[in-house]
């Protein structure tokens, strides 16, 4: 019986110092972005029988606690780092090592390295969809993401252009406002083109002109006619344009001193089929807005990922481009995985398959971008564990004590 109670109380013992191993890392680990803490689960031995009935039995111990992860979220923190990202809800980011094994992480934490890929703090490949030739397909196999870095981006050829505008329908006849755009041509070459609207005798009629500077097309003239009105802009006794119907297509700009191509420009003057974009009411004449399709050569200056996991390059131009996209992977048991370092996870004999896709779709949780997930242990409820393991590593210790006296009462018997 002694042997058995020292057995049973170092099976204790040793069950309490593996457990209180599993609390010490959870505590390491406090501020590791992503880190989800283990909570030890004991499992008592087979016991023996005393008795040839079964009546009596006493157990034989405590096996090693199980290590069961807490896969709850994490606080959510901002960071306004640019390439930080968390995941709210369910789902993993998904990496490559150098291996080119497929592992698991909630940690956002990511970089570029030189050639533009992007990457953990520990160096493993982020997997997504990055665009090519201007399209970003996320129905396609998923990649390493390699962003742009140093690249220029091409020039883009003004086609369009659109005016949001107002003309003083109290105006007097011969009284003009004008709109002044900028146009690229193929080059990325700007040019400005100048439309201006003059009011005729005629009441709810507007004359107009387009023009670009002599000098951009090879003419001696201060300016050249592009566009004359055939007919006036006309508009009926409600303020709405009623002439023309539809866009002006046809403006051309030819003879560019610049070299490139020649252009040909539509005037958008309908935001849809039944709503124009130029109005007349008794208000002074002015422009709320305008825009047009084109830009000059840009060069990237950053990249920063968005909500969604969208990752959008800045260029120096002012526009912005989604030109990758993070994939997510959905696990349905994510208890299985197996952790691996670098706040990484690889799967186990018994995970299911990862459904994989984009955030916010098919059970995956929302990015946050500018935000990263920290670790969701509990300091107060571990050492609140830590003092409950503690006493039970005594108590147990004290068994063995006791243990041993008890042996020592029985040698003692035979003196």
């Amino acid at each position: 019986m002694g042997r058995t109670a020292l057995s049973t109380a170092l099976a204790g013992l040793n069950a309490h110092a593996s457990a209180i191993d599993i609390v010490g890392h959870n505590l390491a680990n406090l501020n590791t972005t992503g880190f989800k803490g283990s909570t030890a689960s004991f499992r008592e031995l087979v016991a023996q029988s005393l008795a040839a009935d079964g009546s009596t039995t006493v157990g034989l111990g405590v096996t090693p606690p199980r290590a069961s992860r807490q896969n709850t979220q994490g606080a959510i923190q901002g960071t306004g780092g640019p390439m930080d990202v968390a995941i709210q809800g369910e789902g993993f980011f998904i990496v490559h090592n150098a291996q080119n094994a497929t592992m698991y992480t909630r940690a956002g934490n990511f970089r570029t390295d030189a050639t533009g890929k992007v990457i953990t703090v520990s160096s493993e490949a982020v997997q997504g969809w990055t665009e090519t030739n201007g399209v970003l397909d996320t129905s396609g196999a998923i990649q390493d993401i390699i962003l742009p870095l140093g690249s220029i981006q091409p020039p883009l050829a003004t086609t369009i252009f659109s005016i949001d505008m107002n003309l003083n329908a109290g105006a007097l006849a011969g009284e003009m406002s004008s709109a002044p755009l900028n146009v690229f041509d193929s080059l990325g070459q700007p040019h400005v083109l100048t439309v201006t609207l003059t009011k005729t005798a005629t009441a709810g009629q507007w004359d107009y002109v387009a023009t670009v500077p002599g000098a951009d097309v090879g003419d001696p003239a201060a300016t050249v006619t592009v566009l004359t009105s055939a007919t006036p802009l006309t508009f009926d006794t409600q303020g709405k344009l009623i002439d023309p119907t539809a866009d002006l297509t046809g403006i051309p700009i030819t003879g560019l001193v610049s070299g490139a191509a020649d252009m040909d420009l539509t005037w958008g003057l309908f935001s849809s089929p039944a709503v124009p974009r130029i109005t007349q009411f008794t208000h002074p004449s002015a422009v709320s807005a305008n825009a047009v399709n084109g830009s000059a050569a840009s060069q990237l200056i950053g990249v920063a990922i968005a909500e969604g996991g969208r990752v959008v390059a800045q260029f120096s131009n002012g526009q912005q481009r989604v030109v990758a996209q993070l994939a997510l992977a959905a696990i349905r048991n994510p208890d299985s995985l197996l952790a691996a370092s670098n706040n990484n996870f690889l799967l186990g004999a018994n995970s299911a398959l990862p459904a994989i896709g984009v955030a916010d779709t098919g059970g995956r949780g929302k990015v946050t971008g500018g935000a990263l997930e920290s670790s969701n242990v509990d300091i107060a409820q571990e050492f609140t564990n830590l003092i409950i393991l503690q006493r039970g590593y005594q108590a147990n210790s004290r068994v063995i004590t006791t243990s041993d006296e008890l042996s020592q009462e029985t040698l003692n018997l035979k003196r």
